[in-house]
């Protein structure tokens, strides 16, 4: 009875959501529409239970996981999903990405991401532009709404016309414009500086990122 009033409940959300003109890219009870990056499906890492879609490191054992990434590409859109991470977690929400495994061998080789992490718990809290939020390594937060480590935040990413907002539990933390002098800039005063194809593609998969540790996503949605 429990599972079927919590599928009940993602259905309603998900309908409520679709007259937004939001469209699910999770179905609460699969991976279809999402695979592993450079794969056919889903690494073995990717678990579906009661609505959310979790990575699982245990399970993830010989490489079985990886960043799951949509089968459709994206250009404008507007995408809105909930995490939460586990205590000293580190993930990352990573959009325009260029599928090409011969070319290009991970998915933050050329796509953007917007931060998930325990700010409290990770090394990576400590570097600026690396915590959670910020467009990782490029645009540190205007500030730090992220809720405690275990809690569910809402993450949205608003791409138009080369206009990047992104907003973390209702409050707009990075502002910029993307492809232009500034953004090359910014690239080449980062980590990325040498990466080809980095930050360059307008069209693209989004992608979850597998970082080694246990990290949930539910609500997943999107749109054009």
């Amino acid at each position: 009875m429990k599972k079927v009033i919590i599928a009940a409940l993602i259905l309603s959300f998900l309908q409520i959501h679709a007259q937004k003109g939001f469209k699910p890219l999770f179905d609460g009870k699969t991976t279809k529409g999402w695979h592993s990056y450079g794969k056919n499906s889903a690494g073995a890492g990717w678990k579906v239970e009661d609505g959310v879609l979790y990575f699982d490191p245990d399970a993830a054992a010989n490489g079985q996981g990886g960043d799951l990434v949509t089968d459709t590409e994206f250009e404008d859109f507007h995408l809105k999903l909930d995490w939460k991470i586990a205590p000293n977690g580190n993930s990352g929400i990573i959009f325009y990405v260029k599928e090409d495994p011969s070319k290009y061998q991970n998915t933050y080789s050329t796509g953007l991401e917007m931060q998930v992490l325990d700010n409290d718990g990770h090394t990576d809290g400590k570097i600026t532009k690396h915590r959670a939020g910020d467009l990782y390594d490029l645009i540190q937060s205007k500030s730090e709404p992220v809720k405690k480590v275990g809690e569910w935040n809402t993450a949205e990413v608003i791409s138009k016309k080369g206009k990047l907002t992104l907003i973390l539990n209702g409050i707009v933390v990075v502002e910029t414009v993307l492809w232009d002098a500034n953004f090359n800039k910014l690239i080449e005063g980062s980590k990325f500086a040498e990466w080809p194809g980095f930050g360059t593609f307008k069209k693209g998969k989004i992608a979850l990122q597998d970082h080694g540790n246990k990290v949930w996503f539910r609500n997943i949605m999107i749109k054009e």
